[in-house]
């Protein structure tokens, strides 16, 4: 029998296998092109088995070093952690299936050096997932960080150069001036780095300086791209579509919210927070990004940065949800995860397939295109409901928390501002289907979508719809989240 220990060890080494053996099949690209698939469901496998044994209330604590007293790296199963893990890992294949038809299609240089690198932010992600403690998630969010630096600057050119020096500079930058010291300060004030369902600092830390220690964490934690630490993001467009993917979906900013969730539920806590205040003001800055760049969003052309400026938005949700320090809020930030991550990386599929197929980056240039591609419109168009919450798509539910917790937590400007985001989204997302269903054809492009980025493209859009409906295992996670406080 497999114990739960050895299913942590399959989930978190499975992409870092992938990540050694695909340099050394660089001649046979066909088996070099099998790892990834292969591995994301091995890796499926065993967070699922994770997930199953989370529901059935087992948990464990994997010590791989213990360096002193309240200070070791090592792997410990949490809800949350067992959500954002099976996220990961299962949305990896789809991405890894889809990265091989992008690559050949667009005929990429340096492949094996992008598939390395996307299994090595992978491992990282999971490592993040399972974290038992704040000096591990520190460890595997900077490895996070530098192991997807090749790929955002995978084409090696002036524009990709000067965004990697922008995404390292602000996700090293305030990691390390702000994060680091935060870490810090916990281990100062409790004497050690691990971290608990009730948080760990009520009683440890005068009241009146949390808020200051909970802006060193928000503002550490630069992969959740709260303005004004959101540039990296749009700017990190310039990689390939499946990088782009990579980051908006499966790893990167997932692990920042996931990271910004963890903190103020297992760090902080939310009775800490609700008694403190603490949070207020991370509400109201939320709340702003939320807005800000959803406007921004409708103004930009470039698909991929309209896309972009959408994921940012969205992420302000699941801060937003944390912050405010509710149990129904708090389920629907960790819901959220979940399907903000199947929403939008369809998104980014279909973005991907056009530029691969057409060349067409631009919005207004998809006039007309929805009859020559029905399929992958038609992706767009579900994925697209899903991010605005409309019913019978995953989205709807984790916005229905949200609200609920905002109405909870007796903030109806939130409650608002909620409404007024929707309605933006279905502007800024709906264009899209809209231009290539139903405007005048201005130009005639043969556009041929190859199967390798057809197929994972409408398996992700018809997972929005079957999340809808089979959500309760994923709902009983995040319940678990809030009853342990």
């Amino acid at each position: 029998m497999i114990t739960i220990e050895n299913f942590i060890l399959i989930t978190i080494l499975s992409p870092l296998i992938v990540c050694i053996l695909t340099p050394l099949f660089s001649k046979n690209t066909i088996l070099r092109d099998f790892l990834g698939p292969i591995g994301g469901v091995v890796s499926s496998w065993g967070a699922f088995n994770i997930m199953s044994s989370v529901l059935d209330n087992q948990s464990t604590n994997l010590e791989i070093v213990n360096i002193s007293e309240g200070i070791s790296i090592g792997f410990e199963i949490t809800p949350l952690g067992a959500i954002f893990g099976l996220v990961a890992s299962f949305l990896w294949i789809f991405a890894a299936i889809y990265s091989v038809g992008y690559m050949r299609g667009n005929k990429e240089k340096n492949q094996t050096r992008f598939y390395a690198f996307y299994a090595m932010a992978v491992h990282a992600a999971l490592c993040i997932a399972y974290a038992g403690d704040l000096l591990t998630l520190f460890i595997f969010y900077e490895v996070l960080t530098f192991s997807t630096y090749p790929l955002v600057t995978h084409k090696q050119n002036a524009l990709a150069q000067k965004a990697g020096r922008l995404y390292m500079s602000i996700l090293v930058g305030s990691s390390i001036i702000l994060l680091l010291p935060a870490i810090i300060w916990v281990w100062v004030a409790t004497g050690s780095l691990e971290m608990s369902q009730n948080g760990v600092l009520d009683g440890k830390i005068n009241e009146a300086y949390a808020p200051l220690l909970l802006a060193m964490f928000v503002f550490g934690i630069g992969k959740a791209a709260l303005m004004p630490i959101h540039k990296w993001l749009p700017a990190a467009m310039v990689a390939p579509t499946p990088v782009s993917a990579l980051l908006h979906a499966v790893a990167v900013v997932k692990a920042g919210v996931f990271t910004m969730l963890i903190v103020l539920t297992n760090v902080f806590g939310i009775d800490f927070l609700a008694k403190t205040g603490a949070s207020e003001w991370l509400i109201w800055l939320a709340s702003f990004t939320l807005l800000t760049t959803s406007i921004i969003a409708i103004y930009k052309d470039d698909l991929k940065a309209r896309l972009a400026f959408s994921t940012i938005s969205q992420l302000s949700y699941i801060t937003l949800g944390g912050a405010l320090a509710s149990s129904m809020a708090t389920q629907g930030a960790a819901l959220h995860i979940i399907t903000h991550a199947a929403g939008k990386i369809t998104l980014f599929f279909v973005a991907g397939a056009l530029y691969v197929c057409a060349k067409i980056s631009k919005i207004s240039d998809l006039n007309g295109h929805g009859i020559g591609a029905p399929l992958i419109f038609i992706a767009f168009f579900i994925g697209s409901l899903s991010i605005i919450g409309v019913p019978p798509m995953a989205g709807s539910w984790s916005k229905f928390f949200l609200m609920l917790g905002a109405a909870d937590s007796g903030y109806v400007i939130v409650i608002g501002v909620f409404c007024i985001s929707t309605i933006l989204n279905a502007f800024y997302l709906m264009e899209i289907p809209a231009r290539a269903f139903f405007f005048k054809k201005e130009r005639e492009i043969n556009i041929k979508i190859p199967k390798l980025i057809l197929i994972p493209t409408l398996i992700t859009s018809f997972l929005t719809i079957l999340l809808f409906f089979f959500i309760e295992p994923f709902q009983n996670l995040t319940s678990m989240i809030v009853s342990r406080i």
